[in-house]
């Protein structure tokens, strides 16, 4: 990792979540932020977060002065990408904005580097369009903050080669992150969508009356959230039913099924749909280790039930 030289533009919050991540992997990270005197704070900044080698995330053995030693402010976005073999942009969610730093870095940067925004909202095909770079081009979004939290969605454009996928993936995969790939750009990416889901859900129940926004945030940390802290969704209904996934659709699909009606586009659990899941959850986990998976989750969850009552008392 010492060799991997990372920028990062745009040093606000997230910018210096990155910079903490690739740095305590052993990257060399350097700044940049166009507002004067930003990059400078934003070490600053880094510098009083690892002094906490929780709050940092740091593994034992892992010691914060090196971790700010590999942190270097550049003074201009040249001087940033230089050598660098991914650039990760953090700058405002604003289109124009992302279209003209695209623009500069795909003209100063080697053509080998990685060009990736941080981007919840923005689809690649709309800042990377025209460039001469664009197959280099790509959205890594993290969830904040992403040295605290693994998963990134990686999101291509249409013109976004499987090498810079691939190299993406890699990259973020060796300093600890979790990368999910999507397969084509979509409004609102993986995450976004999955929880806007549930958000739409939670506020039409209070809409009807029929729950507290209180009993709603309940229901999620002190239920559900507990099981996604660890599983997501395909394998907790996979250790909830005899038989794994397949016998979870056939038991409760037609009761989920009246539960969606009211939900538009709304795809049934059945046919290929159905075969796909069943088939991704066997090749994860045969049908075989169901029983011991069970258990480790049961073991998992008893652990943060611990965890958890320990810090409320």
């Amino acid at each position: 990792m010492r060799d991997r030289i990372i920028a990062i533009i745009g040093t606000g919050l997230i910018g210096q979540s990155w910079a903490i991540a690739f740095a305590r992997a052993g990257c060399t990270v350097r700044l940049f932020d166009h507002l004067p005197q930003a990059a400078a704070r934003g070490r600053e900044d880094i510098a009083r977060t690892l002094r906490d080698p929780v709050a940092a995330n740091l593994s034992p053995g892992v010691d914060a002065a090196t971790v700010i030693g590999r942190i270097h402010c550049a003074q201009s976005l040249a001087e940033a990408v230089e050598g660098a073999i991914h650039v990760q942009e953090n700058t405002p969610e604003h289109l124009d904005v992302k279209q003209r730093v695209f623009a500069e870095l795909d003209a100063i940067a080697d053509p080998a580097t990685v060009l990736a925004s941080s981007s919840s909202a923005l689809l690649p095909s709309r800042f990377a369009a025209g460039l001469a770079g664009s197959a280099r081009c790509l959205v890594a979004h993290p969830l904040n903050p992403p040295h605290l939290i693994p998963a990134v969605e990686l999101v291509p454009s249409p013109e976004t080669s499987a090498d810079t996928m691939a190299r993406t993936r890699a990259l973020l995969g060796d300093i600890g992150q979790k990368p999910v790939v999507l397969n084509h750009e979509i409004e609102g990416f993986l995450m976004n969508r999955l929880q806007g889901a549930l958000l739409d859900e939670a506020f039409t129940l209070v809409a009807r009356g029929v729950v507290s926004v209180e009993d709603v945030d309940t229901a999620m940390s002190a239920g559900l959230g507990r099981r996604w802290s660890f599983m997501g969704p395909f394998e907790t209904i996979d250790l909830n039913a005899p038989g794994g996934v397949k016998g979870f659709i056939e038991r409760y699909g037609p009761a989920y099924a009246a539960i969606g009606r009211e939900r538009p586009q709304r795809a049934e659990w059945s046919g290929d749909l159905a075969d796909t899941v069943i088939a991704a959850r066997r090749r994860l986990l045969p049908e075989s280790e169901l029983a011991a998976r069970a258990a480790w989750r049961d073991a998992r969850l008893a652990a943060l039930a611990g965890a958890l009552n320990d810090k409320e008392t």
